[in-house]
Formats: structure tokens, sequence, C-alpha cells
């Protein structure tokens, strides 16, 4: 590094240090910063969803702090239940399970079958039903639920669980989730392992899909669980009324989900669930974000959080195991801290209730896994609850995990090859649903700006033939959006004011003779700005273990952040742009002039969304652009930013609608990309879009380019 580097780099952090636009000076006699005290925007979007967290934490510990009697609790529960299915998409109608059994084999003390069943028409999940041979029925029974392992319920130390439940006389159903062992979705070449990064992507692929027609992998992989409990309960072997539930990881979460659905369960023990909540205190953005199935859509607005999964079970006898390294080896920093004050919470309720005894926390220093010494717990608190026994086993029976070809209830390892079954994905794509009409405002959860919403002027600057200016405009409480204006120097008034939205930030293609200011220079007033999430409104990082941080550092965490929180990132950026649009109509150096949005790659579908809630924006080109979310629904290898998705989208509308909406205002799309990313022929494009070209209104180009021809040459 030179000298010279190494002062810039001092200068920045002194000057990063001072608070956002203070003068430091009178008590101590220095003199007032002269330079353009910039804000720490990319604080902005982590600050505002920090505040909608704590307002969520907030109202849900005062709805908390009112149970104090049974019929409190009760009602609760009763709220806990109803909200889950509401926010999960509704209750599945039981279906036929068409169970089969596909093979078995026996082993010292027990057998294993292999069965199958169908938790919805043609949907298939295998599952081995371990049953004791050395005593007489009717066994007490446990669900067991899997961890996101690969091979599913083959993995070792689930196997060794269920091996030594039944050899301590508990009849035990183990089946694979969904995206996992048999269920693989998303095959590669093998027919039996995934294409995918890992089993959390089967699953959220899908269930990110879903959210667009008003379903989600919650609703799936909760019934799968109703349905399997539905045939444990029914054998009649099975003492029905000793029924527990487990699992680790999000195996224990899914087990979470079933404690708030359904009243078969007599005892559960969750090891290393997802019991953080999403708000809590010391809020740390973007969250605890996870999979699709723990991410409760709008769960926020509505106080509804993972620990309210849990209320419906109470006073029956829980036990939470956690492993002590997840707050810095697999969660967040939150993770411990949060479950603690959580877990207090609900023990209360059980005081309340005159069963404190019949709930407990117990830990290991060990990393997240079912390991030995949380197993021999599970173990205990069933022999205690579902026998009444009190001694403690000091020992895990003999195990011997099986081959995973052993466990298979289908013959080629994959119940679609097999069985010509569904996917997920599938499902999704074959729903049908009747649109109704719906307000864009909230189904974005939009709060418009303010008609005196107005841009500070930071400083204005000379640049050849043309004026810059560095300005801001608060769009949201604790958000401040940066912009660049070129501002011509020439008398022509003619031209509108073009608000250019580019996906890699504003800092693109301003300088001196590149794009911005050669237009600023023909006469177009050019406003490049930044919205939430994109350029110099990145969000910062979290506090906590930099492996953790990096890996949910990601557009599509906030996403998930924001959609939990009831404010769906293509929302917030809408909003950006909307208080953008109205500063620039009120900026005194344009007169009045019309705006027009032009928008490359993801931020075409905010831009488009903009225009169709002002109908003073006058104009938009939308390079890049995605051609409909209703082709992301029907493409499984869809790749498309996942900022811009909106729950329950296609119920009500798409983005063809919404274009032709816009008319009599000129639109022109250029390069259109389908949900795969690919460029689309103008001729394809033009057809789903068919309504807006007969109106007149619409121009398609074959290619999306961002130049200074094409954006002086649409109708401005």
């Amino acid at each position: 590094m030179t000298r010279r580097q190494l002062l810039s780099l001092s200068a920045a952090g002194a000057f990063l240090a001072r608070p956002a636009h203070s003068q430091r000076d009178t008590a101590n006699g220095n003199a007032a910063f002269p330079g353009v005290a910039y804000r720490n925007y990319p604080r902005c979007l982590p600050d505002y969803l920090r505040d909608l967290a704590g307002e969520s934490y907030r109202r849900r510990n005062n709805a908390l702090a009112r149970l104090t009697t049974p019929e409190a609790i009760r009602a609760r529960q009763q709220w806990a239940r109803e909200t889950f299915w509401k926010l999960a998409g509704g209750q599945p109608e039981h279906t036929p399970l068409d169970v089969r059994k596909t093979g078995s084999f026996e082993r010292s003390g027990y057998r294993v079958e292999n069965i199958v069943y169908q938790s919805r028409p043609n949907f298939h999940i295998p599952a081995n039903l371990y049953i004791p041979t050395n005593a007489p029925p009717p066994f007490p029974a446990v669900l067991f639920q899997m961890g996101h392992s690969n091979n599913g319920k083959a993995y070792e130390p689930y196997q060794r669980c269920c091996q030594s439940l039944v050899r301590l006389g508990y009849v035990v159903l183990a089946f694979d989730p969904m995206g996992q062992g048999e269920r693989i979705y998303y095959p590669d070449s093998t027919g039996i392992h995934s294409r995918l990064s890992s089993a959390d992507e089967e699953h959220t692929r899908p269930g990110k899909q879903m959210l667009l027609l008003g379903d989600t992998s919650t609703r799936l992989q909760a019934w799968d669980a109703i349905r399997s409990l539905d045939y444990l309960a029914s054998l009649p072997m099975v003492d029905s009324k000793r029924i527990g539930g487990t699992g680790q990881s999000g195996g224990a979460t899914l087990s979470m989900m079933l404690m708030a659905t359904d009243d078969r369960l007599a005892a559960v023990v969750e090891f290393s669930g997802n019991t953080e909540n999403m708000a809590c205190a010391d809020f740390n953005p973007p969250g605890s974000t996870d999979d699709a199935e723990q991410d409760f859509i709008v769960s926020g607005p509505v106080s509804f959080d993972r620990w309210d999964l849990m209320y419906p079970f109470a006073p029956k006898p829980l036990l939470v195991s956690v492993s002590d390294k997840d707050f810095f080896g697999t969660y967040s920093p939150q993770y411990i801290s949060n479950g603690w004050e959580e877990f207090q919470k609900l023990k209360k309720v059980y005081e309340v209730l005159g069963h404190a005894d019949r709930i407990d926390w117990v830990d290991t220093p060990l990393p997240h896994s079912l390991e030995y010494d949380s197993r021999l717990k599970a173990y205990n608190w069933f022999e205690r609850w579902l026998k009444g026994r009190t001694s403690e086993i000091q020992e895990e029976p003999p195990v011997t995990p099986e081959p995973e070809k052993t466990l298979w209830a289908s013959e080629s390892g994959n119940v679609v090859r097999s069985f010509g079954g569904l996917t997920p994905f599938a499902m999704n794509k074959a729903r049908v649903v009747e649109k109704q009409p719906a307000d864009l405002t909230a189904l974005l959860g939009v709060i418009r700006p303010d008609k005196e919403t107005a841009f500070a002027i930071l400083r204005r600057v000379l640049a050849r033939e043309l004026d810059i200016e560095a300005l801001e405009v608060q769009s949201a409480p604790k958000v401040w959006v940066p912009a660049w204006l070129m501002l011509p120097r020439g008398p022509r008034r003619d031209q509108p004011t073009v608000l250019a939205l580019d996906s890699s930030g504003r800092n693109n293609r301003w300088h001196e003779g590149e794009l911005y200011q050669s237009l600023a220079v023909r006469g177009i007033p050019v406003c490049s700005a930044d919205v939430r999430g994109v350029g110099d409104l990145s969000p910062e990082f979290g506090r906590g273990d930099p492996r953790y941080q990096r890996q949910h550092q990601s557009e599509e965490d906030y996403s998930w952040s924001s959609l939990m929180l009831g404010k769906p990132l293509v929302g917030q950026r809408v909003a950006d742009i909307l208080a953008l649009a109205v500063a620039l109509r009120r900026h005194p150096a344009l007169g009045g002039r019309r705006v027009v949005v032009a928008a490359r790659g993801k931020l075409t579908i905010p831009a488009l969304f903009a225009a169709a809630l002002d109908p003073q924006i006058g104009g938009l080109y939308l390079a890049g652009g995605l051609v409909s979310f209703r082709d992301v629904v029907d493409t499984e290898d869809y790749d498309h930013s996942f900022a811009n998705f909106v729950p329950n989208l296609l119920l009500h509308t798409d983005l063809p609608e919404v274009v032709a909406s816009l008319a009599p205002r000129k639109i022109v799309l250029g390069g259109v990309v389908n949900a795969s990313g690919h460029e689309m022929n103008a001729a394809d494009a033009r057809r789903i879009y068919s309504a807006a070209d007969a109106a007149g209104i619409l121009t398609i180009r074959d290619k999306g380019d961002w130049d200074i021809a094409s954006l002086s040459s649409w109708p401005l």
C-alpha cells in the first residue's frame, strides 16, 4: 500500500466516524466540517427492518403478558393454531393415504417395514416403520421427523435414535421430508442425488414459487407430518394416547408445527430446532431467516412467531434441547438468548396451568447434531412421560445403522421415478386459481410518499456542459435514498427528466463522457438513484459468526426478512421510486418537467409497479425485465431475483396486465427475459403482452440495450 493510499483510508475512516449531517463545531471550538457529511446509507434497510421487528416484538410481549389465567391461555392457543394455518395458506383436505408396504426386514428385537403413503393425491411419502418384536402390543409410539440430511431417514444419527427407541419398546415411524432421501425432486444424472446445492434448497426453491399462488412449503410439510401421524395413530399395535414426537434441526421445527396443529401428541422432544423468533430483542438484520417452510410470511404484523407454535401444546410434556454452540456455529447470535427468553415466557404458561414440571430446557456443548448425549435425553423423556418410568437410561441400546438401500421404500430410491408421483413444483404449477381484483398498494405493502416530499440538495458541482447534484430523499422512517442529478445547462426545456434505475447501482456509468452525463449534455436531465438493497443502499453486515453472516448477507435473506415483517422488498423499492418521482417533479431546477423511468434488470419490476401507482410517471423503458411471474411458476429451473416476489400476486394480477393498465402512457420493453433468464424474441413477448400491444402503448425490442441510443430514442 502506498503512503497516499494509506492517508486516503485514514481520512475516510475519520470522515465516516462523524455523525451524519453534523457540523462539528461550537463547544470545543473546532471549525465546522466543510464536506458533505453523507449518511451511512448501508444502515438504512437494516434500521428500517429493525423498527418493524421491534414493533412486532413489543406487541407480542404485551399479548403474552396477559396470559395470567387458564381461559386467556386457551384463547391464545386457539389463536395460535388458527393464525398458523392462515399464514401457511390454509389446512388441506384429508384424502386417502393409500398405504403400501413395499418391503421389510428383521433384526434382533424388532422388524422394519418399508412403506409409502400419500399425504395428498399422488404426493408420495416413503417411510420406515420400526416395530418391536420382543413384547406384545399395544406399544407407545414416536413420530420421528428428519433434519435436513440429504439422505433423510437413512442419516446415521437418525437411524441410531430410531433403532434405540424400537429396542426400548416404541413403534417408530420415520419418513423422508420433501426434498430429502427418496423424495429428491431435482435429481442429477444419478436419479437419487439432488442437482441443487442442498436439501434446504430442495424445498425452498419450490416454496418461493408457491408464494406467488398463495401457497407455502410450510403448509405442505406440516400436512406431511399430520398425515404421517394419521397413519401411525391408526395402527392397531399403537396405543394412540401414548404417541410422542421428536426431531432434530429442521425435523424439530416440523415437530413444533405439529404441536401447533395436532392434539394427538402426548410428549415432544425437539432438538436444535429453529427456536429463534424473527421479531426479538436486539434484532440483528436480516434476522433469523431460514428455509422457506420456516419463514412465516406476514407473521410480523400479526405478532406471530416461531415460539407461538409451541403454545397450543401446553401443558403437555415438552423438552427443549439446544446446542449451546449454535449461536455462532449454526444460527444467529440471538439464537440462545432469544430462545432462553422465550422459554421463560412459555414456562410461565405451564405454571399458570399448574404443570411447571412438564417443561424443561436441556443443552449440549457439542455442535449442531443428534449425538449420543442428546439421544439419551430423548429416551428418558419418553420413558418418563409415555411409560411413567423414573429410572434413568444410562446407555443407548446397541445399534447398527443400515445401508441406505435397505431402507428404501421405492425400487429406484426415488418415489417420483418409481411411482410416477408429483413434485411440489408440478403441484403448484397445476394449481387452478381464479383472479380477484386487489389493491396493488396493499399487496405490495407500500406507504405512498407525502405530496410535499422533496430532495435535500447536499452539494452541486460543475461538470463539462452540465451541473451535477448530490441528492437524497427520505422515503420511509430511517431510510434516505441517495441520487445523482445530471442537469443540462442549455435552455432546452422540452425533455422530461429520466429517472435511471440500474441494478448495478447509481455509481455505474455516471462519469464524464459516460451514459448519464452524455444524456444530460444532449438536454435530457438524468437522475441516477439507488433503492433499498442496491448500490450505496446495500445493507451492512450484521453481527456474529462471519460464516453465518456471509451466508445471510444476501438479497434473498433480506427479501425473506421483509416478507416476514410484512413489507415485501419490492414494495419498499416501489416506495423509494415513488418518493424520487415526487421529489423530482418538485425540484426547482427542473421546472416541473415530466418524469419518466428507465430501469434495468431486476429493478424493472419495482419501476413498473411504481408507474402503476403513480399516474404522473410519464413513461417507462424497461430493459432486460422478466416477462411474467406466471412463467416463474411454470419454469422448474427459474432464475429471478426473489426480491421481486409478491405473495399472492398471481391470485390478482401479473406483469402483462400491469403494463396494459398503464394506457395511454407509452412503454418500451427491451430484451424481455423468460424465467430462466434468457432473452426472448420480440414476437414471443408481444403475444404475451397482447392487451398492451392492442392498446397501442407498447414497443418491444429484441435487445435490452442500456446506452445513449436506447435511452434517448424511446418515446420521451
